[in-house]
């Protein structure tokens, strides 16, 4: 009789099957860029030989007379069930758990080298075309994108019962993701960007304070706060999809998944409108300011040339007093002001905190004033702008008992208010940048495709085999897979996000800080509705079980708890970021306890 000899080829290593070995032999560590391709070179070579089959008699033991009874047996160990089953027909499979391990530790760096890739992808295309729909549509999605495709094969391939087992991995990516990004990387970045806090105001570049829990910390400003907001919001779908749970009913988990995916899907269209239109909005703002900035300003020069006295005894404007200023200010003594008069009286006038151009500020005063659209103020209109700019100042008077109601306070006041609301934007160094013709525009575009495609490709090729070597190194060492998906795919995913946002946090700016916690905010808000969505749509399409109570109960405690403390604050102590780290071990243990000690899961 014959009988098949395996051979099993990895790299230059031949194995026969008298002694089984997993038919892993792989490099163990890298140590460049361009260690990608090797390790694609080498996954490609391991795969199965082909089997011979040998003529020879089998070999007798030489003691039994029995043929059948002295044949050297084959180990009782290879059987079918401990085969693995290879990705793509080639790729390299084991079913030990240093394998396994291996495995996992080879895809989450390709993973990581597929989100590195689009992310610098992303950074030129927004670089050449700018914020808008660069910036507020492709970039989200494109960041989302690994984790989206790991979710979608976890839950994709294999029959139903497969898919129940594995998509418990995308689960583990999804809440793994969303707590280490507003755990331990959020309360990094607060300890690597901490500054002086002066006044609820990080000061800028001074860190004299060493690690001060209450006087050293980090501010943001508005906008941060308001994607905060939207990141609490995106948690809807979560709470969705658990009433039947909370309900104790059976009967509509189905139509629940489905509504969930509806109200996540217009999330996500909502989020990435706001993302589109959010400079414009910010450009308003902006505007808004710099109006005020320009009424400060103007009303306490004419304070000045007035030696003070531009209300009455009862607090009204004094017109009179006005009247006597515009006759001081029109040069020619026509009875109107013209551009060049206006421009005169404004050159001499110190506007606060911002670098205003004056013929933008003569600008605004003629809008304002200029009620007779002739491009001309005559003393009438002079006089009535001055006066609404006097009563729209005085509403932010804080009330004084020393400061009476014909008194000039109330600027001091709007000057006190117009700063505030100034910090709260942080326009900082913005400016109105020009497209620029970047002298390799061309080559810039080629170069941002060429990182988005290879990113993309990477993904989509080993987020397969990443999924099962995670599932494989469950089964191997008896380890639900969600903990492992929750602990070492996010690093995998999320880790350039997270050194880049890290690396950014530390130039110990306002600015930079605000861009950090919006990107971490934005980031896990994507993984609330694009990812969800993902994940939702699986479970609809292939009626899968809806068993995730712990898991959600951990996005929802951390993104809320974490969300609504930034949604009304712009400012954060350093012990801030010491209760976020600990979010993290809390999660873990939240889930084991509820899982196994109350029988969730």
């Amino acid at each position: 009789m014959g009988f098949k000899r395996h051979t099993y080829i990895c790299s230059e290593l031949v194995v026969s099957v008298g002694t089984y070995h997993p038919p892993i032999t792989m490099p163990a560590s890298l140590t460049s860029h361009r260690s990608i391709f090797l390790i694609l070179w080498i996954v490609i070579l391991c795969g199965h030989a082909h089997a011979r089959f040998f003529s020879r008699d089998p070999l007798s033991d030489g003691v039994s007379t029995n043929s059948w009874e002295g044949l050297l047996r084959l180990p009782s160990t290879i059987t079918a069930e401990s085969s693995c089953e290879q990705t793509y027909g080639f790729l390299p499979c084991t079913t030990t758990i240093m394998g396994n391990l291996f495995l996992i530790i080879i895809y989450g760096f390709l993973m990581f080298k597929a989100a590195t890739f689009l992310s610098g992808g992303s950074e030129l295309l927004l670089e050449i075309l700018g914020p808008g729909i660069v910036g507020g549509l492709f970039l989200p999605i494109l960041g989302a994108l690994p984790d989206a495709m790991l979710i979608l094969v976890s839950g994709l391939s294999g029959s139903k019962e497969t898919a129940q087992s594995q998509v418990s991995v995308g689960m583990g990516l999804l809440a793994g993701s969303t707590v280490l990004l507003l755990t331990i990387i959020w309360g990094t970045c607060v300890i690597v960007g901490k500054c002086d806090i002066e006044d609820s105001i990080a000061i800028d570049s001074r860190d004299t304070r060493g690690f001060s829990l209450t006087e050293s910390g980090v501010s943001t400003d508005i906008w941060t706060s308001y994607s905060a907001r939207i990141m609490v919001i995106s948690v809807l779908p979560f709470v969705i999809v658990q009433l039947p749970q909370i309900l104790n009913s059976t009967s509509g988990r189905h139509l629940a998944v489905l509504i969930a995916l509806i109200v996540s899907l217009c999330l996500l269209a909502a989020y990435c409108l706001y993302q589109i239109f959010q400079p414009w909005i910010q450009r308003r703002k902006l505007e808004y300011i710099k109006h005020k900035h320009v009424i400060l300003g103007f009303l306490t020069h004419l304070k000045k040339r007035a030696l003070g006295r531009l209300l009455n005894d009862n607090g009204e404007p004094d017109k009179e007093v006005i009247r006597k200023l515009f006759t001081t200010i029109d040069e020619n003594q026509d009875g109107s002001l013209t551009h060049n008069e206006l421009r005169a009286l404004v050159i001499g006038i110190q506007f606060e905190e911002i670098d205003l151009d004056h013929d933008d500020a003569v600008k605004r005063i003629m809008n304002d004033f200029d009620t007779s659209g002739n491009e001309l103020v005559d003393q009438e209109e002079f006089v009535n702008g001055v006066c609404r700019w006097l009563q729209r100042a005085q509403r932010a008077r804080v009330a004084s008992r020393d400061a009476g109601p014909h008194t000039m306070k109330f600027l001091s006041d709007f000057h006190t208010e117009t700063k505030r609301e100034h910090d709260l934007l942080d326009v900082g160094d913005q400016t109105n940048e020009e497209a620029e013709g970047i002298e390799n525009s061309k080559w810039t575009s080629i170069k941002a495709v060429l990182f988005l495609l290879l990113g993309s490709i990477i993904a989509a090729a080993f987020a397969d085999p990443l999924v099962d070597a995670v599932d494989n190194f469950s089964e191997a060492t008896s380890i639900p897979a969600f903990f492992i998906s929750f602990i070492a795919l996010p690093l995998a995913t999320n880790s350039s996000e997270a050194v880049s946002a890290i690396i950014f946090a530390s130039r110990d700016k306002r600015q930079t800080a605000s861009l950090t916690f919006s990107e971490i905010y934005g980031a896990v808000t994507m993984n609330n509705v694009l990812c969800l969505s993902v994940f939702l749509a699986l479970v609809y399409a292939r009626g899968l079980t809806w068993d995730f109570s712990s898991e959600v109960l951990v996005i929802l405690v951390v993104c809320i708890l974490l969300g609504v403390f930034a949604s009304f604050r712009t400012v954060f102590p350093l012990w801030t970021s010491i209760l976020a780290i600990l979010l993290y071990p809390f999660s873990l243990a939240l889930v084991y306890v509820l899982d196994y000690v109350f029988g969730w899961s």
